[in-house]
């Protein structure tokens, strides 16, 4: 079974219609972008859009080319054998194939390529003949948010819970482009807080910068990350919310640094490295006695004083305690070692070493 960190650290190339219905300009779109995913070592998904058109549009409407969404879909269609080729393409390239599919018959053509992912579109959240055909698959979903309500989002979110279906949610902006100022990145804060049980992403339309808004996000939580790939070639305009494969590169090392710079999971306490446990011994004051000290005598504030350096060997104040008993003579102004003060560190050889090897 493929549990919800299917989902994690996933990014999602969304190809489209970027082919423009021409296979060999979809090759070169998987090959450019799959280098850049090799190259920095990551998982992608390099995704399609599926659409049966010839039933997605309706027969009255399919010469309207004044209809931008009509024409565009019309123009961008692709065979079923070219669609298996590029998914095999996809494949071989090291990436994931996957698809959004806009209808039943195109959920028909995800199971028919065995594709391990399905997206759902913003604007299909609520449309439920296509969600209940495609939870009829049992793969994993990502669904984007745009647009929709605290109740579509929790009905899809219990749907797929009570069918045992991983769904990641994400969180979109419907604005092709999207500015900074739309987008909204707080919002990765409500679905993690509202749906705690699935992965939560970051699905961007954004044109200005490709570092922030991902640190961002991650810094929030989001797990997995999508935006809409392309390349520049003669006779084809690239959409300002397209990225090109030198953009992609720097969003993927944007994600390296954010991944460092946050480091262990904040559901744990850190263990601190040796190089820092180094530095702040150092900063630790020592044990010293303000006057001539005999054996035997039980230790009162007026017997000591802190003081840096903390030498080797040398109690702290993180260990000496009121009333502990001294094991031997100690002199005006001399360290007092853990092995004169009776002490459970005079005693714990392990932890007698770790006091041993601290300090100048």
């Amino acid at each position: 079974m493929i549990h919800r960190d299917f989902f994690e650290e996933l990014f999602v190339l969304e190809m489209a219609n970027n082919h423009w219905g021409n296979l060999d300009r979809a090759l070169k779109i998987v090959a450019d972008f799959s280098k850049i995913v090799r190259f920095n070592n990551v998982r992608a998904t390099i995704k399609l859009q599926f659409r049966d058109v010839d039933r997605f549009i309706h027969r009255d409407f399919q010469d309207r080319q004044d209809i931008r969404y009509i024409k565009k879909t019309i123009d961008t269609r692709l065979s079923k054998e070219h669609i298996a080729i590029i998914m095999e393409a996809i494949r071989k390239s090291g990436c994931i194939p996957s698809a959004t599919p806009f209808d039943e018959a195109s959920v028909n053509l995800c199971e028919e390529l065995e594709l391990p992912l399905i997206k759902l579109a913003s604007s299909d959240i609520n449309d439920w003949f296509l969600i209940e055909r495609i939870a009829k698959t049992k793969k994993p979903v990502i669904a984007s948010t745009g647009g929709s309500s605290v109740k579509d989002t929790d009905d899809l979110v219990t749907y797929f819970s009570n069918r045992n279906i991983p769904l990641g949610l994400n969180h979109c902006v419907s604005l092709y482009p999207t500015e900074d100022r739309d987008l909204q990145l707080n919002q990765i804060d409500y679905l993690k807080n509202r749906y705690p049980q699935n992965t939560v992403g970051f699905s961007t339309h954004e044109f200005h910068d490709w570092e922030t808004s991902l640190s961002v996000a991650y810094g929030k939580g989001a797990r997995t990350f999508e935006r809409h790939i392309d390349i520049e070639e003669e006779g084809y305009n690239v959409s300002s919310y397209c990225s090109l494969p030198t953009q992609i590169d720097t969003w993927f090392k944007a994600f390296k640094r954010v991944k460092s710079m946050c480091g262990h999971p904040g559901t744990v306490k850190r263990v601190c490295t040796p190089a820092e446990i180094h530095y702040l011994d150092a900063l630790v004051r020592g044990v010293y006695a303000r006057h001539d000290l005999k054996q035997g005598h039980a230790l009162c504030d007026d017997d000591l004083y802190l003081a840096v350096p903390l030498q080797k060997g040398q109690l702290s104040c993180r260990e000496i305690m009121r009333g502990q008993m001294l094991l031997s003579d100690i002199q005006k102004d001399q360290p007092l070692l853990v092995n004169q003060v009776d002490s459970p560190y005079a005693y714990d050889e392990e932890l007698k070493k770790l006091v041993s090897e601290r300090g100048i």
